[in-house]
């Protein structure tokens, strides 16, 4: 098969058969036109609702039209693999106040490298195929409006959570692309909402994040205040947090369509340290050195051993009062960071603790 005249048709056939083989639960493909999207992710910028993530505003239409990104794009290869790790008791974590509750895609390690590299693979294999194209991997690691693509590829539509959801697989995998020149044929987009009246997601919310369907308020929602927020958690967010100190699943663990999920093969993305069976104040007394051994290659380490603690901290003011619970915050008082003081101070009130008191 080679690239003067290759049968993209069967080329697009191998391209699925060989993504199969490097552990992609699937593989779709679309033009490089987002359609309505590009307007969706415009009114929602302008809104304001990206909070302190001025990187999705900064690169203006080059999210939403591949070609600006990387010139000659025509199409865009959508691939998703399955991460829900088995045995992770998920709602039973959220009622344990004094557990921590750590977002599913986190437990293992950072999916950006694997999956990147699996891309790598998959576009080398092409060249063995066809000769040199042009392409680029992605992998949540630059301007891409992904969920966009892959609806548009055919591999789910986007639900009242923002999710991309499969019918036969639920919502829980991440997605990667590549960018190519190559004409090859388009899959049909997946233009059918199954979502119904189904509003589960919107209610169980527990900052009430979501605006309306389709529609989140970055700036309440858990995800965004533990990661993405690098200040202070607005207080009037910190008690619905109750444990959930990295992300949030629970717009997932109530859509219908995760009893489709399917349990991942990885072992990459099995939970590491035991952090699907963490007490909150066992991760909280972890030192710097000890958080970055512990977080290393692991999707945490980015958001530093300060908001670690801080996030910590709103999960312990939550927690069930107890001995352990107030001799750990007391440990942090003098913490050298304003901004776990001020989040440790507001725990022990919580508890029933004044700051002069906790450490006399």
């Amino acid at each position: 098969m080679s690239h003067s005249s290759p049968d993209y048709a069967a080329l697009a056939d191998r391209i699925r058969s060989i993504a199969a083989e490097l552990g992609f639960q699937q593989l779709g493909i679309s033009d490089a036109n987002a359609g309505a999207h590009e307007q969706h992710l415009q009114d929602w910028l302008d809104a304001g609702f990206h909070g302190e993530m001025e990187w999705m505003a900064s690169h203006g239409t080059k999210r939403s039209r591949p070609a600006e990104l990387v010139p000659g794009t025509r199409r865009v290869i959508s691939v998703r693999m399955d991460y829900l790790p088995t045995d992770t008791q998920m709602a039973r974590r959220l009622s344990e106040r004094n557990m921590a509750y750590i977002s599913r895609y986190a437990l293992g390690r950072d999916y950006h490298k694997m999956i990147r590299r699996r891309l790598q693979h998959l576009a080398e294999q092409i060249r063995e195929l066809i000769g040199p194209f042009g392409y680029r991997a992605f992998v949540d690691s630059a301007p891409v409006l992904e969920r966009a693509f892959a609806s548009r590829a055919g591999l789910g539509w986007i639900g009242k959570n923002c999710m991309l959801i499969n019918p036969k697989a639920g919502s829980y995998f991440f997605l990667g692309e590549l960018y190519t020149d190559l004409p090859l044929p388009v899959d049909e987009p997946f233009t059918s909402n199954h979502c119904g009246s189904c509003s589960a997601c919107l209610s169980r919310c527990p900052t009430d994040a979501f605006v309306g369907p389709h529609v989140l308020d970055a700036r309440r929602c858990i995800s965004y205040l533990t990661i993405e927020l690098k200040g202070a958690i607005p207080e009037e967010l910190r008690a619905p947090m109750g444990n959930r100190v990295f992300g949030c699943d629970d717009c997932q663990l109530v859509c219908p369509w995760n009893k489709f999920a399917r349990h991942t093969g990885e072992p990459d993305f099995s939970p590491r340290h035991k952090l699907d069976q963490a007490d909150l104040v066992t991760l909280f007394r972890w030192e710097e050195e000890e958080f970055l051994k512990n977080t290393e290659g692991s999707p945490i380490r980015r958001i530093g051993h300060e908001r670690w603690l801080r996030n910590l901290a709103v999960g312990l003011g939550n927690a069930q009062t107890s001995i352990p619970v107030i001799e750990a915050l007391r440990s942090r008082l003098e913490h050298p960071s304003e901004l776990v003081r001020e989040h440790v101070e507001w725990a022990l009130q919580r508890h029933g603790v004044s700051a002069g008191s906790a450490t006399s």
